[in-house]
């Protein structure tokens, strides 16, 4: 498996395991509670540690992460926004800041992980608050 894949992959289970604690009302990361996920999912060895460490950033960043989504989304309010776009679009703000994968990779991702899990319109909608992000 080739890094660019590893990556798409290990944001796929991250999202998810988002997603699991936004259901729950889950607002930080727990470390027992992302082991659960990981065993539960299947989450491959190769990319447990680049999901944690994206799954535990995002829930640490997400107050930081609605700041920046709430400044640049036109008359949505994060919490009016469907779930798995809030997700998104805060795993992506997260992994903006750190260096080292390109923004347009970063967006790209988000994009196809809004359209594959979200709404007919996510995708589109992901990729105009990221774009202004």
């Amino acid at each position: 498996m080739n890094h660019k894949h590893k990556h798409s992959q290990a944001r796929e289970f991250a999202m998810q395991f988002l997603y699991q604690c936004e259901c729950e009302k889950l607002y930080y990361f727990s470390k027992a509670r992302f082991r659960e996920f990981a065993h539960n999912f299947k989450v491959p060895a190769g990319i447990y540690s680049f999901t944690e460490a994206l799954a535990e950033r995002s829930l640490n960043q997400k107050d930081e992460a609605d700041k920046k989504i709430e400044a640049v989304s036109r008359h949505w309010s994060v919490m009016r926004m469907p779930s798995i776009d809030r997700c998104v679009l805060r795993m992506a703000c997260s992994e903006i800041e750190i260096n080292g994968t390109p923004r347009k990779v970063i967006i790209n991702e988000a994009i196809e992980l809004a359209k594959k899990f979200g709404t007919k319109d996510s995708g589109s909608f992901v990729n105009g608050v990221l774009d202004r992000v």
